[in-house]
């Protein structure tokens, strides 16, 4: 088994860290710096913000976010939402993030991902898939936050994204966000199948065994938690802890 990292997951509006159920009825939460150095103390592999409406904006505002969080943190940190050019990566880049998750835009333009990745290189490009299910066994893709339909199912899509040079997949269940559920097994499942680079499960974690279901039989290659953390039913040392403790392979902080 691969080890597995933990990720904190912040949803941003405006100045605040957010969370809502299925991406919507959003609950503002407090200061996202607060919660980032938190996290960071608390031994997280790598942090992930998400600007939730930047897609219907059409820009990222979270600039001078991570700006600030970059001379307090040093973990890595992936940052999406409105991302739709080669410039605009740069300038998350420069700001201090060291990856960018794209969807609504890649779901466009399918050769922005080889563009990112022949430019910044493959670490450096997330394709972000924001799925819901339609049938049994097949999933739509997503976009605008949840918000609108894409046409495109989810495991060709993530294939033809892995085919133009992304490094990993950041794959939220909109079914499940939020619900403290458990994760999508089978979507995890089949998305890991179709695909030869990590997957970053998202949505519906509510307990520890849901993190060791989605890791020894989804095979997901990391874990993004948000409501679990920020309403702290459980606190990330606690996580780290109970993960070690079943027997999955979990960075020591």
């Amino acid at each position: 088994m691969t080890r597995v990292r933990i990720i904190p997951r912040l949803d941003i509006k405006g100045p605040n860290l957010i969370k809502g159920i299925h991406l919507e009825g959003l609950r503002v939460i407090g200061d996202p710096q607060v919660f980032s150095s938190r996290y960071y103390e608390g031994g997280a592999d790598e942090l992930l913000y998400v600007d939730v409406v930047a897609s219907l904006y059409g820009r990222n505002s979270l600039h001078e976010t991570i700006r600030q969080v970059a001379d307090n943190v040093f973990v890595p940190m992936t940052v999406a939402g409105g991302i739709r050019s080669v410039d605009d990566v740069r300038q998350i880049l420069r700001s201090g993030a060291d990856k960018v998750a794209v969807n609504t835009a890649a779901v466009q333009r399918p050769e922005l991902l080889r563009e990112i990745a022949e430019t910044f290189g493959s670490q450096c490009m997330v394709l972000s898939v924001e799925a819901k299910q339609v049938a049994s066994g097949r999933w739509e893709a997503y976009t605008d936050n949840g918000r609108e339909r894409s046409g495109r199912e989810v495991v060709e899509w993530v294939k033809q994204a892995t085919s133009l040079g992304i490094g990993e997949v950041l794959l939220t269940s909109v079914d499940r966000e939020g619900t403290r559920k458990g994760f999508d097994i089978e979507l995890v499942q089949a998305v890991e199948t179709a695909t030869n680079v990590p997957v970053i499960a998202s949505g519906g974690m509510g307990t520890i065994e849901h993190l060791e279901e989605v890791v020894r039989v989804g095979k997901a290659d990391a874990i993004a938690m948000a409501d679990i953390l920020h309403y702290d039913r459980m606190s990330l040392p606690d996580v780290r802890l109970a993960a070690t403790a079943a027997g999955m392979d979990i960075r020591r902080a």
